[in-house]
């Protein structure tokens, strides 16, 4: 019988994620900075920016929902995300 070889796949048992008592640091260490932050991504919506108004939305309403298009020819499946068209 064939060795499992998943065990030699690397990676931490962590998995690189920071520890909760770091993300809490982090998190008070960066709040003082929310205002501010706010403010320049509104200045960025109201300027157009595309990045501004794309996290606006992401965070306001979500990513919109992914849609695939499946056809079948014969045997052969073919399975495509239909992409956003600007």
């Amino acid at each position: 019988m064939k060795e499992d070889k998943r065990k030699h796949n690397g990676g931490h048992s962590n998995g690189g994620r920071k520890s909760k008592a770091e993300e809490q640091k982090l998190i008070e260490k960066l709040s003082p900075l929310e205002p501010e932050a706010l403010n320049q991504l509104e200045i960025n919506v109201k300027n157009g920016e595309r990045w501004a108004i794309e996290l606006f939305f992401k965070y306001n309403y979500g990513m919109p929902k992914q849609q695939t298009d499946i056809t079948t020819n014969g045997n052969d499946i073919n399975i495509s995300p239909i992409e956003w068209v600007e």
